[in-house]
């Protein structure tokens, strides 16, 4: 009679990546920027009520090295985290489930959200 296979235990397992889990944590880490991303948000508001003077030293802020790569970051994000929860609301009308739609839906958001952020880089940015 041969030995019996029993279950190995979930920290021995040999673990394999996968997109589900990069982009699972990829929308709760955008959900987290896009918080964040409120307080820059909320500045800009604030130095615009302010009047010219705090507008013009926000718009420094914002067209410096740092403040393009923090709008930037934060309009991925905004892009991302839509069209994942997009992606998610066909989850739950129990659409999607499948292996291959899973992935590519993945992919698509993914590419998705970079096509909408260069998008608005290339509309948005000259127009400021």
């Amino acid at each position: 009679m041969p030995a019996r296979v029993r279950p190995t235990s979930p920290h021995i397992q040999v673990y394999r990546w996968q997109i589900g889990n990069t982009l699972s944590i990829l929308h709760r880490v955008t959900g987290a920027a896009l918080a964040f991303g409120l307080l820059a948000l909320s500045y800009w508001l604030m130095a615009l009520a302010a009047g010219p003077g705090p507008y013009i030293t926000a718009m420094r802020f914002f067209h410096g090295p740092f403040g393009l790569a923090v709008v930037s970051g934060w309009s991925f994000a905004f892009f991302y985290h839509l069209l994942n929860g997009v992606r998610h609301l066909f989850w739950d009308a129990g659409r999607g489930f499948e292996p291959k739609p899973r992935q590519v839906s993945g992919w698509a958001a993914v590419i998705g959200a970079l096509a909408l952020t260069l998008f608005a880089a290339a509309w948005v940015w000259p127009r400021l």
